[in-house]
Formats: C-alpha cells, structure tokens, sequence
C-alpha cells in the first residue's frame, strides 16, 4: 500500500455498531463524501414497482423489466459501465434515486476483506481498499475476524453448501457471512457439519424471501 492509499483512507466508524446496524437492516448512513465509485462500476440498479418517484425520475428508455422480477424494473449502465443518471460527476436524481442506491454500502466488503468484483467494479474496490474501521472494544476486533473466517468458510465449502461462482456474487457472499459470523466467534463451538447446515438454511431462507 503506498502513502498516498494511507493518506487517502476513510473512516467507517466503529466495527461491532457499522455490523449491527447492517444486520438489522437500518439504512446506511454512508461517509461518501464526494465519492460516486458505485455510479461507475456497472452496477444494474434495481427499481421496485412501488417507487413511483424513481420511475417517474428515470427515463423508460434505460429501464428494462427485472429478470425473473415482473414487479420490478432494472436500470442499466452506459458502455464506460456508468449509470445514466451520473452527470459531470453527480447524480441528476439525487433526491428520487431508488431505494437500491439508498441502501448501497460498499463498506461491506471491507469488512469481509474480500473485493466488490473485478476490473469493472475497480472503482468500488479502490474505494474499499481505502475504508478503515475502528475497533474501540476487543469485541470489535473479535467479530471483524469471526466474519472473515466466515467468508473463507464459505469460499471452502461452496460444493457441501450446493454454491458455485454463478449463484454467489460477492455481495451475496458479504450478506450471508454477516448473517452467519456469530457461529465464528471464538466462544463458538458448532462442529464442521452444523455450521454448514446453519449456513445452508440461511441462504436458502434469503434466497427464497
């Protein structure tokens, strides 16, 4: 890492809160700052049918139905992989952006240690590259690292937990860790066969929602 990445880091707050408060399901409260690394990493923004405003916002032209999804509709990206809506660098619909905007938090990887994707999500993982969290409690340090091993236990054990490369983006792979890291930590003591079972019933139960 150069001085430069060192000298350009950010804060994500305090490790064991940023993981609460996204386990929960509130809504990410984002130091974003300037940055709009995610407008430009060919992200398919997802728009649901009830978000009267963003359809009215987004023109239909760069919409198309969700795959499998009638109920929703999806945005794409332009051939630079940036979303259409990103003008001279901000976003022409801040106010009415979809709530898949509003909930986007690249921290997540951080955490997990692992990369939003490849050379076309190089924006996003700059950015990742760049977050650093705070760890005020030894708890905060022991979580962080029951994630990670969660992440590897995952990655391991993809053919006993029926997941390839094709069903497990890394987002999915970040959301289902941050379900089941607490079978990680250090007072933990589920053998190798029930974590798998335990992480198989979550990702079954989130796919299925």
């Amino acid at each position: 890492m150069s001085k430069n990445d060192i000298a350009d880091s950010f804060n994500a707050g305090p490790f064991s809160l940023w993981l609460r408060n996204t386990r929960a399901g509130k809504d990410a409260d984002v130091p974003c700052g300037s940055c709009n690394a995610c407008c430009r990493s060919s992200y398919f923004i997802q728009i649901r049918a009830d978000e009267k405003t963003a359809l009215q916002a987004i023109p239909q032209v760069v919409r198309f139905p969700a795959p499998g999804n009638t109920a929703s509709q999806v945005m794409g990206y332009d051939e630079q992989g940036h979303c259409p809506m990103l003008q001279q660098g901000r976003c022409r619909i801040y106010a009415m952006r979809p709530q898949t905007c509003r909930e986007y938090d690249c921290r997540i990887f951080a955490a997990c240690g692992i990369e939003a994707g490849g050379a076309e999500k190089q924006a996003v993982n700059t950015r990742v590259a760049q977050w650093r969290f705070e760890y005020p409690n030894p708890q905060d340090e022991a979580e962080q690292q029951a994630l990670r091993t969660a992440v590897e236990f995952i990655q391991l054990h993809r053919a006993a937990l029926s997941l390839d490369q094709g069903t497990l983006h890394p987002t999915q792979l970040a959301l289902l860790a941050i379900e089941v890291f607490e079978v990680f930590l250090p007072e933990q003591s589920l053998a190798e066969h029930d974590k798998i079972v335990h992480i198989r019933r979550i990702f079954e139960r989130a796919s299925n929602s």
